[in-house]
């Protein structure tokens, strides 16, 4: 296996299953592998535990909001844990791809979890809000236009916190993505589109030189960067 420099984002590098044409039954086989692939990688049960749960209100239904939901075990998950921890939390799983939501609610119910398909802009339009909004592995995917966008509207969703996650760009996350996934890729685009995404993605000096004031990055997880915003008295 060669690993690439990766000195750099490569920024014109595409997942083979952004493409509208890419084999449906492929794209399934990767929906039902995230839930795998981020159990090990993301690291959001130590997210939750730090950064999540402390910020929940516990007098009232929390409500937390996950930008571009993929196939929602983020979402299923997130209600999952609150729910074992004694909150009343509802989680609105938001992705305008409908492939995706078509996904996400075809699979079973969870208690506290709604699927919409929609962009975060079209909810702040709406006038809603939360009390933390979320993303996972969602950074990447954006350009310059749509990074700034989603953390304006995240802020304006977000009544408490608001934390992105995304994978931080090294070549021994590479190679031990590339070794790591080879059950989960035949059949499917998990180990190539993942492998894409690390070549995508930000490095910590350059998403904490990126983000606004207001930002922080941390890194809750190896290989993870965490971008986290804190409403005012939060």
């Amino acid at each position: 296996m060669i690993v690439p420099p990766l000195r750099e984002r490569d920024r014109e590098a595409t997942e083979l299953m952004d493409a509208p044409g890419c084999d449906p039954a492929a794209l399934e086989r990767t929906y039902a592998r995230f839930r795998f692939v981020n159990a090990v990688v993301a690291g959001w049960q130590v997210t939750y535990r730090r950064h999540l749960r402390p910020v929940l209100p516990r007098d009232r239904p929390a409500t937390v909001l996950d930008v571009g939901c993929g196939g929602g075990d983020l979402a299923r998950a997130l209600a999952r844990w609150a729910r074992r921890d004694g909150y009343r939390l509802h989680v609105t799983g938001t992705d305008p791809d409908p492939r995706a939501h078509a996904w996400a609610t075809g699979r079973p119910p969870v208690p506290g979890v709604e699927f919409v398909r929609a962009r975060s802009g079209d909810l702040l339009a709406q006038g809603r809000r939360f009390d933390v909004v979320v993303s996972n592995h969602l950074l990447h995917h954006l350009d310059d236009e749509g990074f700034a966008a989603l953390l304006d509207d995240s802020r304006s969703l977000a009544r408490r916190r608001a934390l992105h996650s995304d994978i931080a760009r090294s070549r021994w996350a590479y190679a031990l993505f590339s070794a790591g996934a080879l059950p989960l890729s035949p059949g499917s685009f998990t180990r190539r589109d993942g492998l894409t995404s690390i070549r995508r993605s930000w490095s910590r000096a350059e998403l904490h030189a990126a983000a606004p004031p207001g930002w922080r990055v941390e890194r809750p997880w190896p290989g993870r960067n965490l971008l986290r915003h804190d409403a005012d008295g939060a």
